[in-house]
Parts: C-alpha cells; structure tokens; sequence
C-alpha cells in the first residue's frame, strides 16, 4: 500500500502517480486534499506520515507547491522519513543510504514525466544502508522523537 497526499498544487500530479503505481499493480490509497480551491497542506503530509508510522502504508508520497512544506509536515511524524527529491539519484540514495519512506515532490518545480522516473526509484530501491548509516538513521530516530 502506498499512502498519497497533497495540497491543491499537487493534486494534478498526485493522481498522475497513483494511476502510474496502480498500472503497476500497486494499491494506493489517497488521503487528500479533496478540495482543490483551497486546503492546508500540513494535514494531508500529516495524514500521510500517520499511513507510514502506523503500518498502513509501506511507503508515502506527499506533493504540495514547492515539496518543502509538506515534506515537513510529514517529518514531524514519528519513525517517517521524508525526502525531497527532484532526480533519480537523490531517491536512490534517499532510499539505499537512509531508508527514507515518504517521496515528497513539489507539483509547481517537476513535470509528471521526470516525477515518475523518481517515483520509480523510490519505490524500486531497498534500503540497504552501510553500518554506519544505519547507526546514524537510528540515532536521529532516537534523538529527535522523544
């Protein structure tokens, strides 16, 4: 299961990722936004973020104007790392060396083509960090949700 979300910005994209993932034979479920005239993205990346943490969703995407926004708004949910990424290296490594599990994107600075060779990244790459990445994605679990 993949956990979507968005605000108005990156509603348009966020559809076009999940029909992507589903013509793969992914599930996804989309928790919003609803309204595309006006919404608060802290919310959906909220509501993703709670997807993850929870073991609802394996993994999440949230896409507001810029990324950055929602993207922090889903990091504030314990155990969910999110990442900005805008490449495919970035989601690799974001991925591979620190077990990121939420994509975020920012609808109005990537076009859907481009997102979805990232997207496939993310979703294609294991994690499989050396140990002393390991040792340093714990410590900031431990450290900063307490």
């Amino acid at each position: 299961m993949i956990a979507i979300g968005c605000d108005p910005a990156g509603y348009t994209l966020a559809h076009r990722v999940m029909e992507h993932l589903e013509a793969q034979g992914k599930e996804c479920i989309f928790l919003g936004c609803y309204d595309v005239n006006h919404s608060n993205y802290p919310y959906f990346g909220e509501a993703v973020g709670v997807a993850v943490s929870e073991g609802k969703a394996e993994r999440g995407i949230v896409i507001c104007g810029s990324g950055i926004g929602i993207s922090i708004a889903a990091n504030k949910v314990p155990g969910v790392r999110a990442a900005l990424c805008f490449d495919v290296p970035t989601a690799e490594y974001a991925r591979k060396n620190l077990d990121a599990n939420v994509l975020a994107a920012g609808g109005r600075v990537i076009g859907p083509e481009r997102f979805l060779d990232v997207v496939d990244a993310f979703m294609n790459t294991e994690a499989s960090a050396a140990k002393d990445n390991v040792a340093l994605i714990d410590k900031v679990e431990a450290q900063f949700r307490k």
